[in-house]
């Protein structure tokens, strides 16, 4: 077990960090709601880089620094009448972007609306789950190569929604604590985790550190780039592989918007839909920055964060 350094919010606040308003990327995050390209997969309980459905890295370590640079401001729906294979290459039956009614282009669409979708129904798909099954797109970069790749992380509802474990936090909750202690997700190091006693892929977020000054602006900037944009836009185009299978949470279900802040940024605009990529280069991994000291924590918040496993 390494020791980590604790992240206290309240402690050596960044000017940039005291807007006292919530971006359009914490309330997609905490899902209130507000890509093609190259893109992080956790098959496996591995983190793995993919480039155009080729995997061209593989990550030893169960832990990924990132900061998160842009969400799709909707949790998705996409629905697979056949059994999954993972070497297939298809698009779902039906989809929706927006969790709120099939895509237009939905091949076999299953209901007017998302909410009264006989495959929205538990026992609808494997055991007590829903055959119907939740998903949101983020748009990251690694915490060492801020100016690097943005790439598309697709999450599946075991790693957005849920209740904290001690110091374990899917998404949503995850977006939320910051947000009650008013610290936006942009502006910090993020590590996902796996869960080691989940038995398919999910993940943790835990803050690591605050961003210095010149990389928040980095982020900023490629938050709002092309590669974002896409990342975080839900095509059929986009789909190279059926999603993995992963147990749906029996409790599940994305809670009401947040209370809008009069304040809040405005969500940034939708993309236009991409055209098929060319065949991408693999990332370029640059060296890495060395992180800042940050001081140790005075609050209650360090009983939350105490110690991070690397195993």
């Amino acid at each position: 077990m390494n020791q980590v350094t604790v992240f206290n919010p309240k402690s050596n606040v960044p000017a940039f960090a005291r807007k006292g308003e919530l971006s359009s990327i914490a309330k997609a995050l905490m899902g209130g709601g507000a890509g093609g390209g190259k893109r992080i997969s956790v098959k496996g309980g591995v983190f793995r880089l993919v480039v155009d459905g080729k995997e061209v890295q593989a990550i030893e370590d169960r832990h990924l620094d990132v900061v998160l640079v842009n969400a799709a401001p909707k949790i998705a729906r996409t629905f697979y009448m056949k059994t999954f294979d993972e070497n297939a290459v298809t698009a779902p039956d039906c989809w929706s972007a927006d969790g709120d009614k099939p895509d237009p282009t939905a091949k076999n669409k299953q209901s007017d609306a998302c909410a009264t979708c006989p495959q929205n129904v538990k026992g609808s798909g494997q055991g007590d789950s829903k055959a119907c099954r939740y998903s949101q797109r983020v748009a990251v970069v690694l915490a060492n190569d801020m100016e690097g790749d943005v790439l598309q992380l697709s999450l599946a509802a075991t790693s957005i929604f849920g209740k904290a474990e001690g110091e374990n936090r899917p998404l949503q909750e995850y977006a939320r604590w910051l947000a009650a202690q008013g610290v936006d997700p942009g502006a910090l190091v993020t590590r996902l985790k796996f869960d080691t006693k989940a038995a398919t892929p999910k993940l943790f977020f835990k803050p690591m550190r605050w961003l210095e000054e010149d990389e928040y602006a980095i982020c900023q900037k490629q938050g709002q780039s092309d590669d974002a944009l896409k990342a975080i836009t839900m095509t059929v185009a986009q789909m190279d592989k059926a999603p993995e299978p992963a147990a749906q949470d029996e409790d599940a279900e994305p809670p009401p918007p947040p209370p809008k802040s009069k304040k809040a940024a405005p969500a940034p605009a939708p993309a236009a839909e991409p055209e098929e990529p060319a065949e991408e280069a693999p990332p370029v991994k640059r060296a890495a920055k060395p992180p800042a000291a940050v001081a140790p924590a005075k609050s209650s918040v360090a009983d939350l964060v105490n110690q991070w496993d690397d195993e």
